[in-house]
Formats: C-alpha cells, structure tokens, sequence
C-alpha cells in the first residue's frame, strides 16, 4: 500500500479552501426592558398599612378615617371602601412611624372609646362603636 504525501503550500487550510457564510432564517432576538437600578443607600418604601372595620352603619352613610399618619389629619376625614355589607377598607402608604386613628360616620360622627394605634406595614380591623 501507498501513502500518498501531500505537499503543503504554505497556506494556511482556511486560506486554500474560501467558504462562503450562509445565512439561516434566524429571527432577531427581542431585547427586555432593562431590569430597574437599585439605589444603593437609598431608603425602600415601607409596606402599605391596611386598616379594616367590622360595621353596618345603614344604607347611604359613608365611613371615614381621621388621625396621625401620611395623609391623614384629624380636621378632615378620609373616605373609606365599603368592600362588603359590613366591611370597610383603607390602605395608607409610606407610614414610617405607628399610625393613630378614629373612625367617623359620614365625616361627623365620632367613634367612642380611645384612638386606634396600628404599626406601619401591619393590617388591623377594628369594630368601632357609635
């Protein structure tokens, strides 16, 4: 048997040999949003505090909220969400110390008995009596 020995040219096998790239049906990729930076040092937003109150106070009365808290003042009332047919809700943000507060019917009535105290971030249903 023979071996047959190539002679090498100098070039390299790339080089004797040009390939053309073919191009595939190759579908661009979607680029995502890019993910929100991070402030470091910077201070998260506390959790939300969710306040809830047990009570049928009649068709057509309102039940509100007043007190010491992000929003709130205990001149002016904020409404709350009747969720159900004896359930009201409310959501205050950003409070960073203990939220103090009294219910009131249709921003008039006063609830009896000492202020509610709730921490931030915490939920709380309280049944208020009039």
């Amino acid at each position: 048997m023979k071996k047959s020995i190539k002679k090498s040219t100098g070039r390299s096998r790339l080089a004797q040999k040009p390939t053309t790239l073919v191009k595939k049906n190759i579908k661009p990729v979607k680029k995502s949003a890019a993910p929100a930076k991070i402030k470091i040092g910077a201070a998260a937003e506390p959790p939300a505090t969710f306040i809830s109150a047990k009570i049928d106070i009649g068709f057509g009365q309102h039940l509100y909220l007043r007190g010491e808290g992000p929003g709130l003042s205990w001149q002016h009332g904020l409404a709350m969400d009747c969720v159900g047919a004896n359930l009201w809700t409310i959501t205050i943000k950003n409070a960073a110390d203990p939220v103090v507060f009294k219910l009131l019917v249709n921003d008039v009535t006063w609830s009896h008995g000492h202020d509610f105290i709730t921490a931030p971030g915490q939920s709380i249903t309280v049944v208020p009596t009039f």
